[in-house]
């Protein structure tokens, strides 16, 4: 099993510039089920990605590939066309937020926001408005979700990714693709990495996607990626210490000068709080394996695991 994504997820493009071009054809080369795309002013065109398969994915899968990926003028038009249930947004940060919820006014399901530099305050309209939907967001400002061989919606890199036991969640998208390495590297692989990005105002959080891995049965062990800023580490410590496996963890941020604001706009220091100390502290008294550097990362999780 997996959380978020398998190979059954009908996935949608919102903004197909050249940024949702060169990933849409990596995740379709990956074995994702896109389905179309929703671009305004190219609605009646049609995109044919082709080119070499990612083996990285599925074994047996053909060696080449070849999609026609239509183009609709809505959100709403594409559902109702091909039934996704999904979008990845690649919209340009003026333009995105609207995105997000045209989406989920079309009754998708899964909103992942790739897109950085969003005003803060566009998403706090857009994080209003979802509440009152049956819509989930992951992101914005952030690397995406995989469940390995099976579905990648975003901008990690599929071939580090290897089919297993851990669940990751992490803040950090290059520290995402560092963590999944050293997992591999190991032998232990993923059932499905979740970048939830660093944004102050975003969607799914870390309590979120551990409730998911806690009840995902195929899941063994869970590393959690944070950083200095905010108390969403502190939180999910607390929701930790009732969760039945094991949990590893890295913060980043342990060097930052004091009173510097440092890497995402959600890395802010404030008050005495956010502190990476604060955040290991919660995270060791909760009983997460937290590694010192971020070279330590997949041991920890063997650590863990015991």
């Amino acid at each position: 099993m997996s959380i978020l994504i398998d190979s059954s997820t009908k996935v949608l493009v919102q903004g197909l510039g050249k940024t949702g071009q060169f990933h849409t054809d990596k995740a379709i080369a990956y074995g994702t089920n896109m389905v179309g795309a929703v671009h305004p002013s190219r609605a009646g065109e049609t995109f044919t990605f082709q080119g070499e398969t990612d083996h990285s994915g599925v074994p047996g899968r053909p060696d080449t590939y070849e999609v026609d990926l239509p183009v609709y003028a809505t959100v709403r038009q594409a559902v109702e066309e091909t039934g996704a249930t999904v979008s990845v947004v690649y919209v340009p940060p003026p333009f995105a937020a609207d995105a997000i919820m045209e989406a989920a006014a079309a009754g998708i399901e899964l909103v992942i926001a790739i897109t950085e530099g969003i005003p803060v305050a566009d998403m706090i309209v857009a994080k209003r408005y979802l509440q009152g939907t049956d819509t989930r967001l992951v992101g914005p400002n952030c690397p995406g979700v995989i469940t390995p061989g099976e579905c990648k919606i975003g901008i990690m890199p599929g071939y580090i990714h290897q089919r297993g036991k851990i669940g990751v969640v992490s803040r950090s998208g290059t520290l995402t693709y560092e963590a999944v390495h050293q997992l591999t590297q190991l032998g232990l692989g993923q059932t499905t990495a979740v970048g939830i990005g660093g944004d102050p105002v975003n969607g799914t959080n870390f309590v979120d996607v551990l409730q998911m891995f806690e009840a995902d049965p195929e899941t063994e062990g869970v590393i959690m990626i944070g950083e200095i800023g905010g108390s969403a580490e502190e939180e999910a410590a607390e929701f930790v210490k009732s969760m039945s496996k094991p949990v590893a963890g890295f913060i980043a941020g342990t060097t930052a000068p004091p009173g510097k604001r440092m890497g995402h706009a959600g890395a802010i220091v404030s008050g005495g709080s956010g502190t990476a100390e604060a955040k290991i502290a919660a995270m060791q008294a909760a009983g997460i394996v937290v590694a010192d550097t971020p070279s330590e990362m997949g041991e920890a999780m063997a650590k863990a695991l015991g």
